[in-house]
C-alpha cells in the first residue's frame, strides 16, 4: 500500500509523516495544496515554494492541488486533486481540530482511502517537545495575542517551547499552534536526504500577522 501525506512543509505533517514511515508505511507522495486565498481556513499558504524540495530530499512525488481557498470548497479541490492520485492511503498532521479530522474523513471514506493521523489527540507539550528532538522546525508565521514577529525564524527547541508555554498561559492560545496561532516550516527530518536551505528571507506584517517570506529554497 502507498501513502500519500498532505504537508504545507510544518512540523504536524512533517512530524507525522516520519511516524508513518516509523511505522513501516510506504509514503510516495508528499501533496500540497496551494490556496489563492492567505485566510484559507483549512491550509496554509506560507513558503509552500518549499514543499516541493522537502519532497525531492525525501525521495517522494511532489503533487500540488491548486484551490481559490474558499471554506469548504477547497476541500472539493482536495478531493478531485486526490481521486486522480492512485493512493491506498493519506496521512494527516491533524492534532485537535475536529474539522480538519472530519473533512478528511469524508473525502477518504468516499474514495475508499485509508486515513492514517498519528499526532491525532497528541498531548501539545509532548508533540512540541518530539519536534524539538527530531526536526529542524522553525516559526515562519504568528498570528495571535503574544506572538510577535520575534518569534519569527525561532527553532522550535527546549527555550522556545518554554517561551510558547508562557504566552499560552497568559493568552490561552493552542500551544502548537493547532488553531493557526502560528505556523512553522521544517527544514530537515530523519527521512529528509539532506536539509532544506533557502537563500533569503523577508519579514511581512500585516494587521495581526506577521509573516517570514523565504525564497530560493534548494
Amino acid at each position: 500500500m502507498v501513502y500519500a501525506v498532505l504537508s504545507s512543509g510544518g512540523k504536524d505533517s512533517i512530524l507525522a509523516c516520519q511516524k508513518a514511515l516509523d511505522a513501516g508505511l510506504d509514503v510516495g507522495f508528499m501533496v500540497a495544496v496551494r490556496p489563492r486565498n492567505p485566510d484559507s481556513y483549512m491550509f496554509h499558504s506560507a513558503n509552500l515554494d518549499a514543499v516541493a524540495v522537502i519532497a525531492s530530499a525525501a525521495g517522494m512525488k511532489y503533487v500540488e492541488i491548486p484551490t481559490e481557498g474558499e471554506k469548504e470548497v477547497e476541500l472539493g479541490d482536495l478531493e478531485e486533486g486526490l481521486s486522480t492520485l492512485g493512493c491506498d492511503g493519506i496521512v494527516t498532521g491533524a492534532v485537535e481540530s475536529a474539522y480538519q479530522r472530519d473533512r478528511l474523513a469524508g473525502i477518504t471514506r468516499r474514495l475508499g482511502l485509508e486515513l492514517v493521523a498519528p499526532l491525532w489527540h497528541m498531548d501539545p507539550h509532548a508533540l512540541l517537545c518530539e519536534v524539538a528532538e527530531r526536526l529542524h522546525a522553525i516559526i515562519v508565521v504568528t498570528a495571535a495575542d503574544g506572538l510577535d514577529a520575534s518569534f519569527l525564524g525561532a527553532r522550535i527547541d527546549a527555550a522556545l517551547i518554554g517561551r510558547l508555554r508562557r504566552v499560552a498561559a497568559v493568552h490561552q492560545i493552542h500551544l502548537a499552534g493547532e488553531g493557526g496561532e502560528y505556523e512553522t516550516l521544517t527544514l530537515d527530518a530523519p527521512f529528509y536526504r539532506h536539509p532544506v536551505r533557502y537563500e533569503s528571507a523577508e519579514v511581512i506584517e500585516r494587521p495581526g500577522r506577521s509573516e517570514l517570506v523565504l525564497r530560493g529554497f534548494s
